[in-house]
C-alpha cells in the first residue's frame, strides 16, 4: 500500500495544503516527500509550461508520470491547464498554505521576482526557498518591509545548505564564547545529470572563469562537453554561499569566516565525500575546540533538501497563523519536523 493510500485508510486530516513550483528533479523528490506526510497535502504543482491543481490533492505518481512523458502538468486530465504563465495563473485560482519554490535561480533575482508575483497577487502564506547564491537572499532580505506588508511568511534558503547545516552552525554556536570559523564541506552523488539540469548548471556558476550568467546561457551539450572533462565530477571551492549572510544576519559570526566548498558526482549516486559543517570557536574557559555535524551518507541530495524545506514551511505556518510575516532564514527558526 502506498503512503498516499496509508494517510486515506487512517483518516488523517489533510492539514496543510502545499504548492511546488518547479517540477524538475527537486521538484518531484518534493512531491514524493509530501506524499508521505500525514500532515501535509499536496494540492498544486507548476512548471513552465502548465500546472495542476486539485483541491483534494494530487496523485504523486500520475503527476510525475504525466510531466516525464509529456513535458508538463498542463497535460494531466483533468486537472492540468497548458498556460505560459503558470505560477501567476496559479497563484489565482489555487487555495494552498504554502508553497516549496523548487525552481532554479538563474538569473540571481528570478526567485526574488517570483516573490513579487506573489506579493502583487494579494495572496497571504508561506513560501520556502532552498536557494544557494549570497547575492539573492540578499535580495529577498531587503524586500522584508513588503512581505511583512503583504501578509506573506518566507522561509529562505531552507534546503541542505543553506538551511539544514547552517541551523546546526547556529546550534552549535552556542558552546563558544566566539565562533572562529564555519566550514561547510557537501558532498551530491546523482545518478543522471539532466534530472537536476537547473541545480548542476548553478553548480557550474561557481566555478571558475564561469558566472550565474554563462551556466544559464550554455547548451545541454556544452555542459556535457565540460562534464566529460572533468569526468563528470565539479568540484567547488569557495563559493558565494548564502550561508555566509544567514548567520551573519543571525549574530553568530561575520560572512568573511565562512567557507563553502564540495563535490558533485554527475555520474554517480553514491557521494564522493561525506557533507558535513565545521564550528570552530573559543569557549569561555578559553579552549578552542571544533564541533562537526555529519549527514548520513545514505541521505541524498533530495533528502537533505526537501526534508527540511517542508520542516520549515510547517515552522513558517506556525509563524504565520500567529501574525507574524516578513522573511527568515535557517539560522533564525529551527524547522519543525513534520509526521
Amino acid at each position: 500500500m502506498n503512503s498516499e493510500k496509508i494517510k486515506n485508510s487512517l483518516n488523517v486530516s489533510p492539514g496543510i495544503r502545499v504548492g511546488v513550483l518547479g517540477f524538475g528533479g527537486l521538484g518531484q523528490a518534493a512531491a514524493k516527500v509530501v506524499a508521505g506526510k500525514q500532515e501535509m497535502i499536496l494540492v498544486a504543482a507548476a512548471d513552465q509550461k502548465g500546472y495542476a491543481y486539485a483541491a483534494e490533492g494530487l496523485n504523486t505518481e500520475e503527476s510525475i508520470a504525466t510531466y516525464q512523458s509529456q513535458g508538463s502538468l498542463g497535460y494531466l486530465e483533468p486537472i492540468g491547464t497548458l498556460t505560459n504563465q503558470s505560477i501567476e495563473d496559479l497563484i489565482e485560482i489555487a487555495e494552498v498554505d504554502g508553497y516549496f519554490l523548487a525552481l532554479p535561480n538563474l538569473p540571481n533575482d528570478f526567485i526574488p521576482t517570483v516573490a513579487k508575483e506573489f506579493i502583487k497577487s494579494g495572496w497571504r502564506g508561506v513560501l520556502v526557498d532552498a536557494i544557494k547564491r549570497t547575492t539573492a537572499v540578499e535580495q529577498l532580505l531587503a524586500m522584508k518591509d513588503e512581505l511583512q506588508a503583504a501578509g506573506i511568511t518566507y522561509m529562505t534558503g531552507c534546503g541542505a545548505t543553506p538551511g539544514l547545516l547552517t541551523a546546526a552552525a547556529a546550534l552549535a554556536a552556542q558552546s563558544y564564547a566566539e565562533i572562529h570559523h564555519v566550514e561547510i564541506t557537501f558532498g551530491v552523488g546523482i545518478a543522471n545529470w539532466e534530472a537536476y539540469r537547473a541545480t548542476v548548471r548553478e553548480d557550474i556558476g561557481h566555478m571558475p572563469g564561469y558566472t550565474v550568467e554563462i551556466a544559464r546561457a550554455m547548451t545541454d551539450a556544452q555542459v556535457e562537453a565540460l562534464l566529460d572533462k572533468t569526468n563528470g565530477v565539479l568540484t567547488l571551492t569557495n563559493m558565494e554561499h548564502a550561508d555566509d549572510v544567514m548567520l551573519e544576519v543571525a549574530g553568530i559570526v561575520g560572512r568573511d569566516r565562512v567557507t563553502v566548498g564540495g563535490v558533485v558526482d554527475t555520474r554517480n549516486p553514491k557521494k564522493p565525500l561525506s557533507t558535513n559543517v565545521k564550528v570552530t570557536g573559543r569557549t569561555f574557559e578559553g579552549k578552542i575546540s571544533t564541533h562537526t555535524f555529519t549527514l548520513g551518507d545514505e541521505t541524498s541530495m533530495a533528502a537533505n533538501v526537501c526534508g527540511p524545506a517542508f520542516g520549515y514551511l510547517k515552522a513558517g505556518r506556525q509563524l504565520h497563523q500567529r501574525g507574524i510575516y516578513g522573511i527568515f532564514t535557517a539560522a533564525e527558526i529551527m524547522p519543525q519536523f513534520v509526521r
